[in-house]
């Protein structure tokens, strides 16, 4: 059983130096399958997976140990792929542990902006806010009116942070127009990646569909404020 949910029934008569890297990864994979241990631990155990079975494992694997009743300590640095496998996680920051709970937990509320740094992938956008009143000024020419928790923060300065997918390349009601320079294109399946210019820093825009960008192109993007995370100067989140 363990050697087909790998793909490795071909290569039963092999011996190990006869096995490429992908091959011998999914070798250790069945030897922890068949051991029945009850903890196992897997550091990045796909990275040397063809995509098609990278992704046919990241469904079953988690189902395959939760029948025989082990507990998981799985180690990825792929926010997609701790969202995929659910359970708890850890995020780590410089060997420690910045927040810990229900992995949805921590990918939608980060306690604190190094969680939702690691947690992001393509980067989090982040800048410096002011807020004054209800208003919240990004720069010159982007502010807009503050609603809910967010209005009810002190006047002062925080820093905003926004993930990329919250970015987007068409309008979106509610949305504030974020307008930059294109730097950097990317094509992700059938995403549109755009990195481009905020002020002096850069920020990345993930939308849905095939978008022709253009480098060195001024864009508009429309940024969803309700999706915003608002951290104080200690990187605590406030609203």
């Amino acid at each position: 059983e363990a050697a087909e949910l790998m793909k490795l029934t071909p290569m039963l008569t092999r011996r190990p130096q006869e096995l490429s890297g992908g091959q011998q990864q999914r070798t250790a994979l069945a030897r922890a399958i068949v051991k029945e241990s009850k903890v196992v631990f897997l550091d990045e155990p796909l990275a040397n997976l063809d995509y098609k079975l990278r992704e046919e494992l990241r469904a079953e694997l988690p189902q395959l140990f939760a029948d025989r009743g082990a507990v998981v300590v799985y180690a990825t640095s792929e926010p997609a792929e701790a969202l995929m496998l659910g359970g708890y996680t850890a995020a780590l920051h410089e060997g420690r542990v910045a927040q810990f709970g229900d992995t949805s937990d921590v990918y939608r509320r980060p306690v604190n902006l190094t969680t939702a740094q690691v947690f992001s992938d393509p980067p989090l956008n982040t800048a410096a806010i002011t807020k004054k009143g209800t208003q919240c000024q990004l720069n010159a020419e982007v502010s807009w009116e503050m609603t809910g928790p967010q209005a009810a923060l002190d006047d002062g300065d925080y820093t905003l942070a926004i993930r990329p997918h919250h970015v987007s390349a068409m309008p979106v009601a509610g949305a504030v127009a974020i307008s930059g320079k294109i730097q950097v294109t990317e094509l992700s399946g059938s995403e549109s990646v755009a990195h481009f210019t905020v002020g002096q820093g850069s920020w990345v825009s993930q939308s849905d569909g095939i978008h022709p960008y253009q480098v060195d192109e001024s864009h508009t993007f429309y940024m969803d404020v309700s999706k915003c995370f608002f951290f104080a100067a200690d990187g605590r989140l406030v609203a």
